[in-house]
């Protein structure tokens, strides 16, 4: 990592003795500013909120005077509405898949408003810091606290069943997930089953559904068994939920259940799904009865509209629908198909 005109401090008592009087010191994983004998955090993307630093290849979980080595452990060190910065870790020239922060990351309860970004371009895998753990149940990433920004990664889920985020909320009795925003991030390979959405993907909701408010916009789900899925809504039924501006694309014959599963439970409330690109024919391996492009049973009060699905048979939606189950309290609007056109049964 760069570290030009930037001090590293052993202890804040260095910062306050750097030799100009609006120096930059860097400790415990923190920006500083010395502004003329006063020191104090720089501020991150979050109003009031730090900055924490974190980079595989030279950091240290321990050595104050460096970023951290794991995302874990900027998210233990990290305050309500601080932002983290995942640097990509190298690849050897020639690499044909990034080399990953192979980590589960908890955000608990109590940092509210924390944003994890990747330092990257775009959502494309090898562009952004992937995570990737190689085995096991458990998701790579459980946000558990409201407010939380994940932008710019990517979540590889290969050898692993544990699904990319999921999204834990009881109600607000310990863990509130509300108000997450996704974007710019690469999903490819997840699944929280080897052949069923019902049960969970790239990003889902657990059995007790709860969050709220969650807005999932330009990222890029490649090769998941389910991309966007409902696992139930034991407490509460998610309201107000944005899937816009994704795009969703695989090898559907071996890869995905379906695209957007939003039937667990009680199903969705207020559900929005706008300028999407689904790149593939509908999902074809169903061994939980999905096989579609989305299954929106259940929904209660939402749209669909201005997404395109790369099919040419003329897509049939609806609630008995062959591509889609949509029923009819989820209105239809301006979608599209190579034909221009779809049927509603």
């Amino acid at each position: 990592m760069a570290t030009r005109f930037i001090d590293k401090a052993g202890a804040l008592a260095d910062i306050r003795n750097l030799p100009n009087a609006a120096g930059i010191g860097f400790f415990n994983g923190r920006f500083y500013g010395n502004f003329n004998g006063s020191v104090a955090p720089l501020t991150g993307g979050n109003p009031f909120g730090g900055v924490l630093l974190v980079d595989g290849d030279n950091g240290s979980d321990t050595d104050t005077r460096l970023p951290y080595a794991t995302i874990q452990a900027a998210v233990t060190a990290a305050s309500a509405g601080d932002t983290i910065y995942v640097k990509a870790l190298d690849m050897a020239s020639g690499a044909s898949d990034p080399v990953n922060y192979a980590e589960t990351i908890i955000i608990p309860a109590g940092k509210s408003r924390l944003s994890i970004i990747g330092i990257g371009g775009g959502p494309a895998q090898g562009n952004l810091p992937q995570i990737k753990i190689g085995a096991g149940t458990t998701a790579m990433l459980d946000v558990r606290s409201p407010g939380c920004t994940i932008a710019n990664l990517g979540f590889n889920g290969a050898s692993s069943t544990g699904g990319g985020i999921v999204l834990t909320d009881d109600g607000g009795t310990t863990n509130a997930a509300f108000g997450t925003v996704i974007t710019g991030c690469h999903f490819k390979n997840c699944k929280a089953h080897a052949t069923n959405s019902k049960l969970g993907g790239a990003i889902y909701w657990p059995a007790d559904g709860g969050a709220w408010q969650v807005l999932i916009a330009n990222n890029r789900f490649y090769g998941n068994v389910g991309s966007i899925s409902l696992v139930g809504t034991s407490g509460s039924a998610p309201k107000d939920v944005v899937i816009d501006g994704n795009y969703f694309g695989a090898d559907v014959e071996t890869a995905v259940d379906s695209y957007i599963y939003g039937a667990g439970g009680s199903g969705f409330v207020d559900m929005t799904i706008t300028n999407n690109i689904f790149a593939t024919d509908k999902p074809a391996i169903g061994s939980g009865s999905v096989a579609l492009y989305m299954d929106l049973t259940g929904v209660n009060v939402g749209i669909v509209a201005n997404n395109y699905f790369a099919t040419a048979d003329g897509a049939v939606f609806g609630a008995t629908g062959t591509d889609a189950l949509v029923p009819t309290t989820v209105l239809l609007v301006a979608n599209y198909d190579e034909g221009g056109s779809f049927t509603r049964t």
